[in-house]
């Protein structure tokens, strides 16, 4: 029998029993893990979310628990967001478009979900005076090839007419409002940018790289890698992601600063394929996929994954000295680690029910 259950009880977060945490995008990949984390160091959680791109299959198992609550509805619905906020000790706003994918095919969605979204967080809890913790993206640093990337480097980015950058511009909209409202109205703000997340539950839908490569390797595809793989990223797994917006929420020096957060172990996505290959082989028995490697990847050129033009960033590799001179934040887990665990779920959830 599979459980969707993730211990978190064994990762030092203090908590505060009695504390109500609002979590916006509570049904997604990590809102949902932020739930479980929070209600095992004591919190109460309300999380909301409109499914738009989450899942509520994410915290199906946690809708028994005691203090947990699920709301289904839009952050942009005033009446609804006054009563939850009014109702919370400290707010994660997670909620967000993601994903290539939905950046490229539909940039409307993207812009407003993202601006209008966070502004109408903000407004209702600076009415409330509470603290946000909002969940910012390291697309921020656009076509900067300065790295590491630390948070107070330049941005430099594509021309407008490419709506690949029309994300970086939104989250970076999400990031002046925030600490604007800091500055100007007092509000206890956090932001944290977050490189390459990835880990159980994560879906493949929107362009996510990770969970797409698993699947195609088990189902004995090609894995289709798009440009021609030589681009670096740097994964850090979810649940050190956790630890990391977790620690930020209980560090007061932490309000008003904006932190990366991300492992700094470099990978090009060609050879993140050959892992993922070699996980699958080791973990769901040998060969699920050619071995001739012209055979067991698939190179697609970024004009016909996406659009014309389209603009790629070659690195993007975290400087974390801030945070870690904040919280003593650093990743623990490895993305071996990871990619047997994104494995096993996925062979999971596909193995027939009792």
């Amino acid at each position: 029998m599979r459980s969707d259950r993730v211990n978190y009880s064994g990762f030092n977060f203090p908590g505060f029993n009695g504390l109500s945490a609002l979590i916006t995008g509570g049904s997604g990949f990590i809102g949902s893990h932020l739930s479980e984390a929070l209600l095992d160091a004591g919190y109460r959680v309300t999380t909301i979310d409109n499914l738009s791109t989450g899942r509520q299959g994410n915290i199906n198992h946690l809708i028994d628990r005691p203090g947990f609550q699920f709301v289904i509805d839009s952050i942009t619905n005033e009446i609804v967001m006054d009563r939850l906020v009014s109702e919370c000790d400290v707010i994660f706003h997670m909620a967000a478009a993601v994903g290539v994918q939905l950046i490229v095919s539909d940039p409307v969605r993207v812009i407003e979900t993202n601006v209008l979204g966070t502004h109408a967080v903000l407004k209702a809890a600076n009415r409330y005076r509470r603290k946000v913790l909002i969940a910012s993206t390291s697309e921020i640093y656009g076509k900067n090839t300065q790295v590491p990337f630390s948070e107070e480097d330049d941005r430099l980015l594509g021309p407008t007419t490419k709506s690949r950058w029309s994300y970086s511009s939104s989250k970076a909209v999400d990031e002046f409002l925030g600490l604007a409202y800091h500055h100007q109205m007092e509000l206890p703000v956090i932001i944290f940018r977050l490189f390459n997340t990835v880990g159980p539950k994560q879906s493949g839908q929107y362009g996510m790289v990770v969970p797409r490569f698993a699947q195609q390797a088990l189902d004995r595809e090609p894995l289709t890698v798009y440009g021609d793989g030589t681009q670096t990223r740097c994964f850090c797994d979810v649940r050190d992601t956790i630890r990391a917006i977790v620690g930020l929420s209980e560090c007061p020096e932490a309000v008003g600063q904006v932190f990366n957060i991300g492992a700094t172990d470099e990978i090009s996505i060609l050879d993140l394929a050959r892992q993922v290959i070699q996980t699958v082989e080791q973990v769901n028995g040998p060969s699920p996929v050619p071995q001739n490697e012209a055979e067991s990847v698939r190179f697609v050129p970024y004009h016909e994954a996406y659009e014309t033009d389209f603009e790629d960033m070659l690195r993007r590799v975290p400087d974390i000295t801030k945070i870690r001179q904040f919280i003593g934040w650093e990743p623990r887990l490895s993305l071996d680690q990871t990619l047997r665990d994104i494995v096993t779920e996925l062979m999971e959830a596909a193995a027939p029910k009792d």
